[in-house]
């Protein structure tokens, strides 16, 4: 496959993938997540590849979630709703090899999911992390919701969603979203060092220990997939398109007068 939505490369036993499209703040279509899924694909199988590095181009954004440009009421990839979200978030969890989230800026919506999923998650000081989906009349509700709560409990995890807030980098250090936060100017080289020591290590035994880590949340795919089977139903509503309608507008969206 020929990338246009990403770059890839392999730099002392680490795959760095990277969502291109800084000037939509690395949001990702239908096209961008089918290159992430062959990327990760060969990354993960790729035996001189020990570790997997996922960032966005630019300093802006790590990635932004769905690009609402993109589309008109659908997106425009295959998948449950025109995005094939559960073999993304899917290959993640499956390759064989941890995957670092290198998180420079935004982490909203959806790219705040993919930071959530990853094994492992490094962000610069000026990072920022949150939930927009019931602002513009969307959710995650699979891993997005699921996953966060094991990760940051589940209070904060209804918190995040239920109120669509922003996180600076040391908060989301607090509830346990990131592992480490370091100075914007020292984050590739903070990301790098992680790398190099990841990859001193078993990479049979990562394996295994990832697969174990997955086990224990893997009934969590059924409820992406039944999740996001919802999802399409509710993108069809003059609810969920008050969202979208709104956000272009730029105005608040008036979800109150469709509980009448």
């Amino acid at each position: 496959m020929e990338y246009q939505d990403i770059l890839y490369t392999v730099k002392d036993g680490a795959a760095h993938i990277t969502i291109n499209r800084p000037d939509k703040y690395n949001a990702f279509r239908g096209q961008t997540c089918e290159e992430l899924i062959h990327a990760f694909n060969k990354a993960g199988w790729d035996k001189s590849v020990g570790v997997i590095v996922l960032s966005g181009a630019g300093d802006k954004a790590f990635c932004t979630g769905g690009d609402q440009s993109a589309h008109e009421g659908q997106y425009d990839g295959r998948g449950t709703i025109g995005l094939p979200m559960e073999d993304l978030h899917s290959i993640i969890r499956d390759v064989p090899k941890p995957v670092i989230a290198k998180v420079q800026g935004f982490a909203i919506g959806g790219g705040n999911v993919l930071a959530t999923i990853c094994d492992m998650t490094i962000a610069g000081d000026r990072a920022q992390f949150g939930q927009v989906g019931p602002k513009v009349g969307s959710v995650d509700p699979g891993y997005g919701t699921a996953f966060l709560a094991r990760v940051v409990g589940e209070k904060k995890a209804r918190e995040i969603w239920y109120m669509c807030r922003r996180y600076n980098a040391q908060e989301a250090l607090e509830m346990g979203l990131v592992n480490k936060v370091v100075p914007h100017d020292e984050l590739d080289a903070e990301v790098d060092r992680w790398c190099a020591e990841i990859m001193e290590k078993s990479p049979t035994a990562i394996a295994l220990a990832k697969r174990s880590f997955n086990m224990d949340t893997e009934h969590q795919r059924g409820i992406a997939g039944l999740g996001m089977l919802g999802l399409s139903l509710y993108y069809d509503t003059d609810e969920s398109k008050e969202g979208g309608i709104a956000f272009k507008e730029k105005r608040k969206p008036d979800f109150r007068k469709f509980k009448g």
